[in-house]
């Protein structure tokens, strides 16, 4: 037997279900036994992921395609560490803080790595680790929120449709039409097909 291929996309970004304990959220909060979730399952609640040629990410093909696409014509970098980031503690406490946005959230980091916590279908939080050469988006009106981890580092390229939008809209904000319209596409559709594969 052949062994398996491996995705690429793992070298820069793993997924597993959070234990409950709420202290110091820069921890890995893996559960006992670790239960890791997959890049496939992420992308069936709207979170797509790639690994790319972060040496060379000015002139990297494959970004370029990711961003004509996608339609990104915004870009900027950002870094997230005590030396470039007033009031750094609160700040990160802050992204951490549940929320969703009204657009896509689209994270390539470039250096170091941070944590980006998403919700399952039945509201149990996921981690996302998200580490050099990974790039992220997270669909509009998905329930979500970020911390560095322990080493308390990470550049990130932040893309956009257009220019920057940086309304977080902390829960529970369900009435919005972009929290109706991720229900409608990615909840409602992966239970409907659970409950008629179990009739």
């Amino acid at each position: 037997m052949g062994e398996a291929v491996k995705d690429q996309r793992e070298e820069a970004i793993q997924a597993w279900y959070l234990d409950d304990n709420e202290e110091d959220q820069k921890l890995p909060h893996h559960k006992d036994p670790k239960e890791f979730v997959s890049l496939d399952k992420l992308a069936e609640l709207g979170v797509l992921s790639w690994k790319l040629d972060v040496d060379n990410y000015e002139t990297d093909e494959e970004l370029k395609k990711i961003r004509e696409s996608r339609g990104y014509s915004y870009m900027d970098i950002c870094e997230v560490c005590p030396k470039k980031l007033p009031n750094y503690e609160a700040t990160v406490k802050m992204f951490f803080v549940e929320h969703l946005h009204i657009d896509e959230e689209i994270r390539y980091c470039l250096a170091g790595s941070g944590y980006f916590d998403v919700r399952d279908l039945n509201d149990v939080w996921i981690r996302v680790w998200v580490k050099k050469g990974g790039m992220i988006v997270f669909p509009a009106g998905i329930y979500h929120r970020f911390t560095v981890d322990s080493d308390n580092y990470m550049k990130a390229m932040r893309l956009f449709v257009g220019g920057p939008v940086w309304t977080a809209y902390n829960r529970p904000h369900d009435h919005l039409p972009a929290r109706k319209a991720y229900v409608d596409k990615f909840v409602k559709v992966i239970r409907d097909r659970t409950i008629n594969a179990s009739a």
